[in-house]
């Protein structure tokens, strides 16, 4: 048989037009999604939150005054300027977060799309071959492994061991399921030979053909209509709900003073209570207490995190970073410790059969047409497997299934031997399919060769060999263990193959037939799965940022250690204490395995559950795990750690269990999650250092000008500016930083530390402080001072007046000079935002500028929107309707510029200082 032959199958499914007339008929395999709430109903629930109630109630007070003004003072229809504005800021506000929801919710149903996407085997056109589960249709023929969920409903036409979780269902954890009528069970809740969608197959295999898809399913019947949240609380929420109700309650106890203070100080000689002038006096009281209160609560923390968060989802997908939890990008850069598999993650899981030393063959890489002994290796190979090949491409065969199964069936496909029709050739009697407990697979076949029934096994070689009374040539196994040495030396994986010939009368027990260790031992074979390209650097990576490594396989210790070798790992100083095996691992009790968990590099023969006791030794040494899996046995590992880390080509409960799904299956792409939670977390951080410093400074200034005038130097709708700066305007500038490799060279930070460090408390208060200090001596400034423009202004008078606390009701701020402190508060924060882009970045404020072009351009948003707002504003924001002076742009552009300068020289001083120390210490 020559390569390239085309695979005879007797079961050739539905061609591409019966698949597209099925369509039609029956429909696609999605569930009709729940019906979503109207625009409209968002947009209106966005007033349902406490700040914009707040500033709801700011708006009847400033109408309500309004309304005063022009009845009792007889004042223009321009006082309702101002309550114009307060409104139009709170539309901008509310539709700000109503339009980044809509967006994050399109983005959330694109991802949670993912699971439509996922690959089903399914024969079509006369092959095997791959299609995602949206596409199957009624009519086609899916086959079902072990792991995996089933995509539709169907009628099974071959099972093997077959055994089904239906507790989406029925709460029935295992239902065995069979083709056979001899196996139906009248008291099951569904029918024996009946498979359906969203159960898992939790044993065996088997083919199905589709009976029904989609919202005809009965999981479609019972589909809920309306979708559950998930209201967990991160770690990183629960510090932000800490700090928004500290700085709230603070807020709300600094208006109530502002009030009580103001109705203290008032000259009630003069005026009684009931005066106009009291009225009047009370109303602007009420509206700097709220002015406060807006200014101080810190309503953007939430939406940067989410805003962060979304982005972040974003960005890691274009590095084959799948998030399905929002909280694991930030709890990823966290992470002390990464427990990772060896197969498909440091190696490339692209199998090759290295060497196959099958006895009486020559070579082990001939197999002669018509000889019995290769007929018998080419039925073992063949019939004791699960996996299959894709020949939709003949000349780029794709193996399906498990990679060391594949690799054998390329091996047969190399070698001008049809596995399938061989396969199909041979009926299966008995199964027992492959576990990781028992490291083997048996299978009763009718052999077409000898006419008989035989028992083949293949699996790990010291167990096979166990099984077995000896080779078929007497060669001893002190020669076989040689061999499987050099092999796992080499970081190959071995499989020994055995077989049995049963009589006619005897009974295909396959557990009877290998208790009596009657086998005989006919081969092994060396597999070799080379390690990625990119695998030792990401493993030094990891290394460098205090991330410890942990390997986690189900291979020999010679085996695991090699390829630990390989990636950088293993070196030669490590020792016994570095590695241990699944036997050793469980009997260790709790407290042994305590005093040795950090020191552990490989866990080699691991067990299913072997690796879940390993995170809970690690997490109980106060470590953040992350753990990778791709296999059903992974799924408790990856629930207990604190990020799951699935693999692209895992099983759907590995996918299910995990936070991430890392789509090229590369430890290199595990690293860049890291980076982008470390990443992430100082983005945060910068943008609470940045708000907080702008809280800071405007409750002291509008503070103090609550009790030294009866002018507020920032009115209602400038704050609301500032304060859309200091949320939306500021998240989205500092959210969207690219990821800083520099954070792969820093300690992994310690979970339960608070969000705010003591960096951070010392930039806020001195930065805070000194921009009052200013802004306070720019106000005694201008209430005392009656300038045109900034050209007159006078350093000598300033710092003179900066100690004069007289404040006569003539000396109010006027409107030119209140446009002039608004835009310099402003400008001093705009100039901060730089400062707060760099800080503990190491870096110049405009280092990667290329990279970031969202958070230049929301500072040229900011810096237009001012220009604007100070030039056509007028009444509406308090400004002087014809804007300001050009000059006075330029003094003010320069002279607030001297924060980021000072900023840049400090940074500079800082780098000067660390080069000279790294300098010293090489």
């Amino acid at each position: 048989m020559q390569k390239g032959r085309k695979e005879i199958s007797k079961i050739v499914g539905l061609t591409s037009a019966q698949v597209e007339e099925s369509r039609r008929q029956h429909g696609a395999n999605v569930l009709t999604p729940p019906p979503r709430r109207s625009l409209l109903s968002q947009f209106i629930e966005k007033f349902s939150d406490p700040l914009i109630r707040i500033l709801l109630v700011a708006l009847l007070l400033s109408v309500a005054i309004s309304v005063y003004e022009i009845v009792q003072l007889d004042k223009a229809m321009t006082v309702f300027l101002e309550p114009a504005g307060i409104f139009v800021a709170i539309t901008l506000a509310t539709l700000v977060g109503f339009l980044f929801e809509v967006n994050a919710n399109k983005k959330f149903e694109v991802l949670n799309q993912v699971n439509d996407d996922v690959l089903v085997k399914v024969v079509r056109n006369g092959y095997v071959t791959r299609v995602a589960r949206k596409d199957i249709v009624v009519g086609d023929i899916v086959m079902l492994e072990a792991g995996e969920e089933v995509p539709a409903d169907g009628l099974l036409i071959d099972s093997v061991s077959l055994s089904i979780n239906e507790s989406t269902l029925t709460g029935e954890l295992i239902a065995h399921k069979s083709h056979r009528p001899s196996d139906q069970n009248s008291d099951a809740t569904y029918p024996t030979n009946q498979a359906l969608k969203g159960t898992m197959v939790a044993d065996g295999h088997g083919t199905m053909r589709v009976t029904a898809v989609g919202d005809a399913t009965e999981y479609g019947k019972v589909y809920v209509e309306a979708q559950i949240e998930n209201s967990t609380k991160t770690p990183i929420d629960k510090q932000f709900d800490k700090l928004g109700r500290f700085i709230s309650v603070v807020s709300y106890i600094m208006g109530t003073v502002v009030v009580i203070g103001r109705l203290v100080i008032f000259d009630y000689s003069e005026n009684s209570v009931l005066s106009i002038a009291f009225v009047e006096y009370f109303m602007k009281t009420i509206m700097l207490a709220v002015t406060l209160i807006v200014v101080s609560v810190p309503e953007g923390l939430p939406m940067s995190v989410t805003l962060s968060l979304a982005l972040s989802m974003r960005r890691m997908l274009k590095s084959n970073n799948l998030v399905r939890r929002m909280h694991a990008c930030e709890t990823m850069g966290a992470a002390t410790v990464i427990c990772t598999d060896k197969t498909g993650t440091l190696t490339q899981n692209r199998m090759k059969v290295y060497e196959a030393q099958f006895f009486k063959l020559v070579g082990g890489d001939t197999l002669t047409e018509g000889d019995q002994e290769s007929d018998l290796i080419t039925e073992a190979v063949a019939c004791n497997s699960t996996a299959f090949i894709d020949m939709s491409n003949p000349d780029s065969p794709i193996p399906i299934g498990n990679p060391t199964e594949g690799a054998m069936l390329l091996w047969l496909y190399d070698a001008g031997r049809d596995y399938l029709s061989v396969r199909q050739s041979c009926d299966v009697v008995a199964q027992l399919p492959f576990s990781t407990e028992r490291k083997y697979m048996a299978t009763v076949v009718r052999s077409s060769t000898l006419g008989k029934n035989v028992l083949y096994v293949k699996g790990a070689p010291e167990i096979v060999y166990a099984l077995s009374k000896g080779s078929s040539t007497g060669v001893p196994k002190e020669q076989i263990d040689c061999c499987l040495s050099q092999y796992q030396q080499m970081g190959m994986r071995t499989l020994g193959f055995a077989r049995r010939v049963l009589e006619e009368d005897e009974t295909a027990d396959i557990d009877a037939i290998l208790k009596a260790q009657s086998l005989t031992f006919t081969g092994i074979v060396a597999i070799s799965d080379p390690v990625r390209d990119d695998a030792p650097k990401a493993i030094e990576e990891c290394r460098r940022a205090g991330i410890k490594v942990k390997i986690v396989t189900g291979d020999t210790q010679l085996t695991a250690c090699e390829i630990g070798r390989q990636v950088g790992l293993w070196t030669d100083a490590d020792t016994e204490q570095n590695i241990i095996t699944g036997p050793e691992f469980a009997a260790l009790t709790d407290e042994q395995l305590s005093d040795i968990v950090l020191d552990l590099k490989i866990v080699a023969r691991a067990r299913p559950m072997d690796k879940k006791r390993l995170v809970e030794a690690l997490q109980k040494k106060n470590q953040v795990v992350a753990v990778t899996g791709d296999g059903t046995n992974d799924a408790p590992a990856l629930n207990m750690a604190q990020v799951g880390l699935s693999m692209g080509d895992g099983t759907a409960v590995a996918k299910e269990a995990s936070d991430i799904t890392i789509l090229d299956n590369s430890f290199a792409s595990i690293t860049k999650a890291v980076m982008w939670g470390r990443s992430l977390y100082k983005n945060i951080q910068r943008f609470i250092i940045f708000q907080l410093t702008v809280n800071v400074v405007a409750c002291f200034i509008v503070g103090i000008g609550a009790f030294m005038s009866y002018q507020s130097p920032l009115t209602v709708t400038q704050m609301l500016w500032v304060n859309l700066i200091m949320d939306t305007l500021a998240a989205m500038a500092l959210a969207s930083l690219p990821p800083s490799e520099e954070v792969m060279r820093e300690k992994p930070r310690r979970h339960k530390d608070f969000i705010i460090s003591s960096s951070m408390i010392w930039f806020i208060l001195v930065v805070g402080v000194v921009f009052t200090l200013v802004l306070f001596g720019l106000m005694q400034y201008l209430k005392q001072e009656n300038i045109g423009s900034l050209v007159d202004f006078s350093f000598s008078r300033y710092f003179t007046l900066f100690t004069d606390f007289s404040h006569e009701a003539s000396d109010e701020i006027k409107t030119y000079e209140q446009t002039i402190f608004f835009t310099i508060f402003v400008f001093l924060q705009f100039w901060n935002l730089f400062n707060a882009k760099a800080f503990e970045s190491g870096h110049s404020a405009f280092w990667n500028i290329k990279k970031s072009t969202g958070f230049f351009g929301t500072l040229l948003a900011i810096f237009v929107g001012q220009i604007l707002i100070v030039e056509f504003g007028g009444e509406m924001f308090n400004v002087d309707i014809s804007g300001l002076r050009v000059v006075d742009w330029v003094i003010i552009i320069a002279a607030t510029s001297v924060v980021l300068l000072i900023g840049e020289a400090m940074r500079a001083v800082s780098r000067y200082r660390r080069n000279c120390k790294e300098r010293d210490n090489n």
